[in-house]
């Protein structure tokens, strides 16, 4: 009993501390703007780098915040989702571009749409309903069956695992944690280089978010990783990260929980539902932005403009729900998350993203061109 009230304890502590981090994800992606769709979309429209530069430096810090805890032992980089050994390249391609064409369509992705939500957009708390209902449908519904039944089924194997340094340690049998630590230093340092090379970039919103954004990925990979992780549960004498949906160490991705949260409210009284990591950062994101914009007096109410605006979010947010599902992961999850492990899946589902989402971009521009 005393290991039960001891487990229970702890249970609470790591989502006591994933809230607080979600927070301060929330905070700071609503003070700069942090965006990877508005990344993308400055690039194509405007030929301007710079929120780019944000996700890169994010990305870079993240990387090495990762192998660094990886190097002192703080946690197993080889045990997270992104690092399987099997690779299902084609479910992150296709979800990836599924994505990324939805994001468009919704005005940004599933981070962008809690820090929205947290704002006042009561568009994106429509497109947060319908995306987590299409995640839940992608999970274990009719999608689901769909998914399994075609672009799940094409992978392919790395028994070393999926990372870059898993694969290159397996291949020339030297340390995993050196060769972790220094492709994290010759990514990450590169990214961050690229970063700081623009003088435009270097501003205080914009090192806030580069720097801030990787630092809470990393502090998310520490707290589920470290502090979440139990090498024998009292029960199953097995290994547990607790608070854990997918039973592995996690950092922050937003597709899939959106749908725990739907779970967990409209389930709330059967006692197997319980808060976990996904549910309790989804809630934190929403409530950082919101003490930013009440901060900031940014808070503002927002609507559909009109009956085509509202379908096109609709449109995106199913899409989004399900490829966020079949890749594995969003633009956080896969994209910030993900990369920080250098995981080749990773890298697939974030090119798919970023074409699905030049299509989308396209495909807006068809629209206006036809006066829609």
């Amino acid at each position: 009993m005393e290991d039960l009230a001891a487990l229970q304890s702890l249970n609470q502590t790591v989502l006591w501390a994933a809230f607080a981090v979600s927070i301060v994800f929330g905070f700071i992606a609503q003070r700069t703007h942090f965006c990877t769709m508005g990344a993308i979309s400055d690039i194509v429209n405007m030929g301007d780098w710079t929120r780019m530069r944000m996700w890169g430096m994010a990305v870079g810090v993240a990387t090495i915040g990762f192998y660094l805890l990886g190097w002192f032992g703080a946690i197993d980089t080889g045990k997270s989702l992104y690092t399987s050994s099997r690779v299902i390249w084609l479910s992150a391609l296709v979800g990836g571009a599924l994505f990324g064409f939805g994001m468009v369509l919704a005005s940004g992705c599933g981070s962008k749409t809690l820090v929205r939500i947290g704002a006042g957009s009561l568009k994106s708390l429509v497109v947060f309903v319908v995306m987590g209902l299409a995640a839940f449908m992608t999970l274990r519904g009719v999608f689901a069956v769909a998914r399994n039944a075609t672009v799940d089924k094409v992978t392919f194997d790395m028994p070393s695992g999926a990372a870059v340094p898993q694969w290159i340690a397996a291949s020339t049998g030297m340390n995993g944690a050196v060769v972790g630590l220094v492709c994290a230093a010759v990514v990450g340092l590169g990214l961050i280089a690229w970063a700081l090379k623009s003088a435009d970039f270097r501003t205080g919103n914009n090192l806030l978010a580069g720097i801030g954004i990787g630092l809470v990925i990393t502090a998310m990979w520490w707290v589920s990783g470290h502090l979440g992780f139990l090498p024998e549960h009292p029960e199953t004498l097995e290994p547990v990260y607790l608070g854990s949906n997918s039973g592995r160490m996690e950092s922050l991705t937003f597709t899939a929980p959106m749908a725990y949260v739907l779970d967990w409210l409209i389930f709330f009284s059967d006692v197997s539902k319980v808060v976990t990591f996904g549910v309790i950062t989804v809630v934190g994101v929403v409530l950082g932005s919101l003490a930013c914009a009440l901060f900031e007096r940014s808070f503002r109410w927002e609507g559909f403009r009109d009956t085509q605006d509202t379908a096109l979010h609709l449109v995106g947010a199913v899409c989004m729900g399900v490829g966020g599902v079949t890749a594995l992961g969003c633009t956080v999850g896969q994209g910030l998350s993900g990369l920080s492990t250098l995981s080749i899946t990773s890298a697939i589902a974030v090119a798919g993203i970023v074409g699905g989402a030049v299509l989308g971009f396209r495909f807006q521009l068809w629209l206006l061109d036809r006066g829609g």
